[in-house]
């Protein structure tokens, strides 16, 4: 049987016993007939191919520039038309077993830049201290003063949205640059919190008294089952701001002020197991995802302090 009749033999299959939608079976053609190709070059067929086989031709597509996942899907086809093969008797093994799937790129964390986070904190605070006439409702002011506090707070420590929100009202007595944060896993630890932060925390307590809320126990209230600010209304009053500004609203979001905390403070020379630790990562595999902010600053490090990074091609030194 031909190459290409052993194709449309298991894209038949599919059809009638996985019941594959026609996409699926159209996808898997392509997959396929690019595979084939790859076979016709090589002087093999579905039959004779070998692991080897399968592993250049999933190094050439990288080679073509196509995603991992791209690449992934195409192995999932080969790999899945073998065993069909072999499961049909027309192969005593499978090719693709030793085959792994290429790795997909861990997504990188949206980051907002210094500017951009110091125009949401600065528009916030306006709010929270506008003194328009006539005055804003008392309602008005609160929700004004909580969203400029839980801002100022995101950034200043970096904290999990869900750790922000459900902070008790005693978090702020006393005078420590620095919080107690109960974290996953019911593990505590500390985070800094600055003059700023705090200011914000107590004009927005002073406020939540003022609506006649100073008997909670929590840092920011609600009449919410919770008894706290939600995540989600942090996430819409933020969203709001952040198209008041001109910024996409995909792009701004309670959990965008933490990778924006980490990356700020890598940038400006933190450690990154300082960071691991401030972020409560368990891992610091976690954290390293942050270190592609460091690309420039390292470089630059590299050929400001390296010995030999002023060295001449004729073997000489530049100024550097």
């Amino acid at each position: 049987m031909s190459a290409g009749l052993l194709v449309e033999s298991f894209l038949e299959s599919m059809a009638v016993e996985r019941g594959a939608a026609a996409a699926t079976l159209d996808g898997y053609g392509r997959d396929l007939a690019d595979w084939l190709g790859h076979l016709v070059r090589a002087g093999r067929d579905p039959i004779s191919a070998r692991a080897e086989d399968v592993a250049r031709h999933m190094a050439e597509l990288a080679g073509r520039g196509f995603e991992a996942t791209t690449q992934a899907r195409h192995l999932s086809a080969i790999r899945q038309f073998h065993r069909f093969l072999y499961a049909e008797g027309l192969r005593g093994d499978d090719p693709t077993g030793t085959v792994d799937a290429p790795k997909k790129k861990r997504a990188l964390p949206r980051v907002l830049s210094e500017a951009e986070v110091d125009r949401l904190i600065e528009t916030a605070r306006s709010d929270a201290e506008d003194a328009r006439e006539p005055p804003r409702s008392l309602a008005e002011r609160a929700r004004a003063r909580r969203l400029y506090a839980l801002i100022e707070t995101a950034y200043a420590t970096g904290m999990r949205v869900s750790e922000l929100v459900s902070l008790p009202a005693s978090a702020v007595r006393g005078e420590a640059p620095f919080l107690m944060v109960r974290g996953k896993g019911d593990k505590e630890r500390l985070v800094p919190l600055s003059s700023r932060a705090r200011a914000a925390m107590t004009a927005h307590l002073a406020t939540v008294a003022e609506a006649g809320r100073g008997g909670s126990k929590w840092l920011f209230p609600s009449w919410s089952e919770s008894g706290h600010t939600t995540r989600q209304a942090f996430a819409r009053d933020l969203k709001a701001l952040a198209i008041r500004l001109g910024l996409p609203a995909g792009a701004v979001s309670p959990h965008v002020l933490r990778h924006a905390f980490a990356s700020h403070i890598l940038a400006h020379g933190a450690d990154l197991r300082v960071v691991q630790q401030l972020l409560g990562h368990a891992d610091i595999s976690t954290t390293q995802i942050y270190t592609h902010v460091l690309d420039e600053r390292l470089r630059d490090l590299v050929e400001t302090h390296h010995p030999l990074a002023g060295v001449k091609e004729d073997g000489g030194r530049g100024s550097a």
